[in-house]
């Protein structure tokens, strides 16, 4: 793959991570991770190492707003309990 085409295909799933996590799509998170292991896969074979100081950091981010977002989204989607009636309504 030359480096134009990886240059490009990194910055629109880069940008279109954070646009996701912009409008608050829960699996937003999980693009930004996928794409820094195609950051990694391009810092080896380009031999960019500097690159790879990136990667750890950015998951640090990552990661746990994926934990959090998907644990909210699934928290979300449970029925709420105390709101649903109780007893006989009569």
């Amino acid at each position: 793959m030359s480096d134009q085409l990886w240059s490009w295909a990194l910055t629109l799933i880069g940008v279109s991570g954070f646009w996701l996590a912009g409008r608050k799509v829960w699996w937003c998170w999980y693009i930004n991770i996928a794409n820094q292991i195609l950051w990694t896969t391009y810092a080896i074979v380009t031999q960019q190492w500097g690159f790879l100081v990136g990667v750890p950091i950015y998951l640090a981010v990552f990661v746990p707003n994926a934990i959090r977002w998907t644990r909210d989204h699934h928290t979300d989607k449970e029925p709420d309990i105390e709101k649903e009636p109780v007893g006989d309504p009569s």
